[in-house]
């Protein structure tokens, strides 16, 4: 029985990945002024260690055991003189596109660092400390964007590594589940609420919820209505800014795949818009990387009056995967639809 083993990363999903670590080394006096005159016997600690930050973080795998190896995108080695402390601050910014955190990277990137200016700052003295080493923040993966809770305040060049939040709020939507069972009280419409919340969560504004059945003319009916009723979903007698509340996108939920009752697609295309194609190829490439089950689903965008549908399928997890993919072309779309200029 083996009592190590490496994690098996293989089920999860290669996206990018960052990891910023710190750490420090008290000097003294005498040394730091050194340093800071670039007067070192051995020669500058700080650019050589900057070259050794690097190698050390793409040795990482060769030195601790069950750290997996990966290819590291870019590695960036950033040191400051501290002079109330007679130290060097040092950072280490590593990145890479895999399926597992880069952090250790980053640390063996601070340490091999520190130990390179401690190497060339002993002979002039020997009593040198090595203090703090510590993740400061990692990005990407399962836990999103990471803080480390026992650090107040980060050096404010960190807010160029920190992906900015989706603002949706130039949107207006309204969304419709397709889902026999659900209408019936079988079980709760969970994915209708979730992309409510997805959505709203993004800073769009909801301005209906619809639930039916899988029936194509109860679905054709309710976009009809929607798409005619536009500006007065959420729009009260004497708003000033009739356009503020006016729809500009519709998404649906259930009724892509392949049995009978699944109806959306053709429903929504009898309406006469234009569909756009890569928009049904993007959601099931984006999807296949959770299930295989995506191939399955005919999900598709298009555009009916101006309007901008798009149908996702019906389990949350769809849902979720469906805005994850995109939310961050949304915007375009909508700007595109309602007549911005083309790119």
């Amino acid at each position: 029985m083996s009592y190590y083993k490496m994690i098996d990363v293989s089920d999860k999903l290669t996206n990018k990945r960052i990891a910023i670590a710190s750490g420090k080394i008290y000097v003294g006096e005498p040394v730091f002024n050194l340093i800071r005159n670039n007067q070192m016997i051995k020669g500058d600690p700080l650019r050589l260690a900057e070259i050794a930050a690097i190698m050390g973080a793409k040795q990482t795998s060769n030195l601790i055991p069950l750290c997996h190896p990966i290819g590291l995108d870019k590695v960036e080695f950033i040191n400051e003189l501290v002079e109330s402390d007679f130290a060097v601050q040092v950072y280490c910014i590593a990145t890479t596109s895999a399926k597992t955190g880069v952090e250790m990277e980053a640390l063996a990137g601070v340490t091999t660092g520190l130990l390179t200016i401690y190497d060339l700052s002993k002979i002039s003295e020997p009593s040198l400390t090595i203090s703090d080493i510590r993740l400061l923040v990692k990005i990407g993966g399962k836990s999103g964007t990471w803080f480390n809770p026992q650090i107040n305040v980060l050096p404010s060049w960190i807010d160029q590594y920190i992906p900015k939040p989706i603002n949706l709020s130039a949107i207006n939507f309204a969304t419709i589940t397709l889902s026999d069972r659900a209408v019936t009280g079988v079980y709760a419409d969970k994915s209708g609420e979730l992309l409510q919340q997805l959505l709203s969560e993004c800073g769009a504004t909801s301005l209906g919820y619809y639930l039916l059945a899988d029936d194509a003319q109860a679905l054709k009916y309710k976009i009809s209505e929607l798409l005619n009723n536009r500006m007065s979903l959420n729009n009260p007698m004497g708003t000033s800014n009739p356009m503020s509340a006016m729809l500009n996108l519709i998404i649906t939920t259930g009724g892509t795949g392949i049995a009978e009752r699944d109806i959306v697609p053709e429903a929504i295309l009898a309406l006469g818009g234009r569909e756009i194609p890569g928009i049904g190829e993007l959601l099931r490439i984006y999807g296949s990387k959770f299930t295989s089950f995506s191939w399955c689903s005919r999900s598709l965008a298009c555009v009916v009056d101006n309007i901008l549908i798009i149908a996702l399928p019906g389990s949350s997890n769809a849902v979720r995967e469906g805005v994850e993919c995109l939310v961050q072309i949304l915007p375009h779309l909508i700007k595109m639809v309602q007549g911005g200029n083309h790119d």
